[in-house]
């Protein structure tokens, strides 16, 4: 019979050793999430947590689809990459649009005109000539000159996936109809813009057409040709240059037009996706984009990863060579006037987890990272001054922080129509002046730095007023304080005591928390929805914010759309509300308190219902008027205005907090700005070696399992020896 051999310990720690050494043959990447072929490529590496609703321009939306959106759409302006306060540039268009404003009898009017005199404006754009579209099957050509992919069955769509399964590509270059077309769009009743009500209060060709495509479809329905349809205040001049005719004036429609709602989408696109089969297939404007800008589509799995490559037939475009005070220090202008893009392509990966993508990004896996509760004491530390630094570990890898304040604002509103707290039609002075006292004791007692403090890690800012710092019309320093909340001591604003906020609610008439009348305690409700500001944690705080100030609090949780049915209807008394600015302008930020916006009485975004005559002819007078001292008189007037008033609890403005390697340069932070790849650089060499470093294989562990499991086998082995010998020797005896 054949026995097994057993290993001699030092045997078993050679074995353990030549396995180590194996394994370390494999690489230093051996943890490597990528493909290899991907490594010491010029890829940008990032994560997404929730896949893109919309990629179709004319309703993409929401800021995580507009990490891809705006890098495959031009629209016909940009923002400057580096200046602030924010700059629009041209885009797509060759120059920045021309405007003509004429009273109601045609007569042109003077640039600095009253904005009551002007009956229409008429922007003129001009188109760059020369700009190709990306290569896409949907401008592929027989040889004749006919579409290739125009007459598609659905059994021609076996097998095709995506755009990249169709054999033949084609390109053409930009139009000015393109633009067109795309504005068009914004009125197809099955395309449910997000923007088109406010469009067509300024242009209201949209709701005629929208009107003429609805009628259509109730008669023949399938897909509409908009080119059989004329849009009322836009008009193809010629083929590098259109025409839109507002209703009035509206300064900002030039922010606008740095949307991709704005950006143009050739008809091929709706005529090559609208075939049968394609939906059925997620072979769609929504799944596909087909733009001029520097980057295309080429892998869209949303439940896995989203790729895109540097368009080869991208216009070309230089790094700027201006910025900021700062900016030269910090290394943005170092790649003044070189041409962009700098890198090939951007995978994105879904990381579903925060912990995932933390480890991978400290492993050099992923270029940059936002900064989550679950990582802040990692990443970050404190000062005793309430400053942010980075941790030593993370200045040791070379990671670099980068801090802006979001043009946002989070903030507790007082619905105005609530009989304790609001001013209801029909409301004498008395009881208005009573419920402000209220509105501006509830303000002084919640402690907005330190909510700030607890729930948010100090990533914010808290607000004096509705505008967020870096927009124009927000004051700094003293005179940039809410004197009903703050004043100013030791060169900076301190929060008025809770005692104040007593003798407020004293005035107000109820002196303890009671009703000076009736002896009844007061009682302050906030409609909430779980998982909101309104949650157990913040909603605790907040009573005991109120049990402070001698006031009961009531927490009335509901789910979002018996919620929004409060609001609609004015049935709510507190509630916590956010907004995140479209543009950098205070017309943004303001609109939100003026009267007819009202919710409950048009439906708008006045959620507070707030009215207030005054304030509601400076906001017409203010959003017309060019940024400047004139301006800014009337923002200051319309600003004390909601301090005094207090119908909303000025919250906070939040802070980005983001982490980058050292080799990935030319980021810097601004979310108005959302074409930024386009700027971005990797040092490829460094970011190889800093992978190798981080992640080079540890195996004393292996060979200390190996040698532990010698020194646990040795006693066994020396057992089985000495039986083997003591057999032997029975053996001879016997024979």
């Amino acid at each position: 019979m054949t026995r097994p051999v057993p290993l001699h310990p030092i045997r078993l720690a050679a074995a353990a050793l030549a396995g180590a050494s194996l394994l370390a043959g494999c690489g230093p990447l051996w943890n490597d999430p990528y493909p290899a072929v991907e490594r010491g490529q010029n890829i940008l590496y990032s994560a997404f947590s929730q896949s893109p609703k919309h990629l179709d321009p004319v309703q993409s939306y929401a800021e995580d689809e507009a990490v891809f959106v705006y890098q495959i759409y031009e629209p016909p302006l940009q923002y400057h990459y580096l200046k602030r306060p924010y700059q629009l540039e041209p885009g797509s268009a060759a120059g920045m649009p021309l405007l003509k404003r004429f009273d109601a009898g045609g007569r042109e009017l003077p640039p600095n005109v009253d904005a009551s005199r002007v009956a229409r404006s008429v922007y003129e754009i001009r188109v760059r000539e020369g700009v190709l579209y990306q290569p896409h099957p949907a401008f592929a050509r027989r040889e004749d000159g006919t579409p290739r992919y125009f007459d598609l069955k659905p059994e021609d769509l076996r097998g095709v996936n995506g755009v990249a399964d169709f054999a033949e590509t084609g390109s053409r270059e930009l139009e000015a109809a393109d633009f067109v077309h795309q504005m068009k769009r914004l009125a197809h009743p099955q395309l449910h813009s997000p923007v088109f009500e406010l469009m067509a209060e300024y242009l209201p060709g949209l709701k005629t057409l929208q009107q003429q495509l609805a009628d259509e479809l109730k008669r023949r329905p399938g897909r509409l040709d908009l080119a059989r349809y004329e849009l009322p205040g836009v008009e193809i001049v010629d083929r590098y240059t259109y025409r839109i005719t507002l209703k009035g004036a509206y300064p900002q429609f030039l922010y606008w037009l740095s949307m991709p709602f704005f950006a143009p989408v050739p008809p091929e696109a709706d005529r090559f996706f609208g075939q049968p089969g394609m939906a059925e297939r997620n072979l769609t404007l929504d799944w596909w984009p087909i733009g001029t800008g520097p980057y295309m589509m080429v892998e869209n799995d949303p439940n896995g990863r989203i790729e895109l490559a540097r368009n080869p037939n991208f216009r070309g475009e230089n790094y700027p060579c201006e910025g900021e005070a700062g900016d030269e220090a910090a290394g943005l202008l170092a790649d003044c006037g070189k041409p962009i893009p700098f890198i090939d392509r951007a995978v994105f990966s879904r990381e579903r987890e925060g912990i995932p993508y933390w480890n991978k990004f400290l492993q050099g896996y992923y270029d940059a990272s936002g900064v989550s509760s679950d990582n802040f004491d990692q990443a970050v530390v404190l000062t005793s001054q309430g400053e942010v630094s980075l941790s030593d570990d993370m200045q040791e890898r070379g990671i670099r922080l980068l801090t802006s304040v979001s043009p946002s604002i989070f903030y507790m509103g007082f619905n105005m129509l609530d009989p304790v707290v609001g001013a209801p039609d029909g409301a004498g002075p008395a009881s208005r002046e009573r419920a402000r006292k209220l509105r501006q004791a509830i303000s002084v007692a919640l402690d907005m730095e330190e909510f700030v403090s607890i729930f948010m890690n100090g990533r914010a800012v808290p607000a004096m007023h509705p505008i967020p710092p870096g927009v124009f019309g927000a004051r700094e320093g003293e005179e940039g304080i809410n004197p009903v909340v703050y004043e100013w001591r030791d060169g900076r604003p301190l929060r008025r005591g809770v005692e104040r906020a007593r003798q407020l609610l004293a005035e107000a008439g109820y002196p303890n928390g009671r009703d000076a009348k009736t002896g009844e305690p007061l009682i302050i409700n906030l409609d909430t929805t779980p998982g909101g500001l309104g949650d157990k944690a913040r909603s605790d705080w907040l009573a005991k914010q109120f049990r402070d100030l001698g006031v009961q609090f009531v927490v009335r949780p509901t789910d979002w759309n018996r919620f929004q049915d409060k609001i609609r209807l004015g049935n709510a008394q507190l509630f916590f509300f956010g907004w995140n600015a479209d543009y950098p302008d205070p017309e943004n930020m303001l609109f939100l308190l003026h009267g007819p916006q009202g919710k409950v009485k048009y439906q708008g975004q006045n959620a507070s219902n707030y009215t207030n005559a005054e304030f509601d002819a400076l906001f017409e007078r203010m959003k017309t008027l060019p940024d400047g001292p004139q301006r800014q008189a009337v923002i200051d007037r319309m600003v004390a205005m909601l301090q005094h008033d207090a119908p909303w609890l000025f919250g906070f403005h939040p802070k980005s907090y983001s982490l980058q390697h050292g080799w990935l340069h030319n980021r810097k932070p601004g979310s108005i700005v959302r074409n930024g790849l386009k700027y971005q650089r990797i040092d490829l060499a460094e970011r190889e070696a800093a992978r190798a470093e981080w992640n080079r294989p540890v195996w004393w562990p292996l060979l200390a399992l190996g040698v532990l499991g010698a020194l646990v086998v040795m006693p066994a082995v020396s057992h089985w020896r000495r039986r083997e010998r003591e057999t032997a020797t029975v053996g001879r005896g016997v024979r």
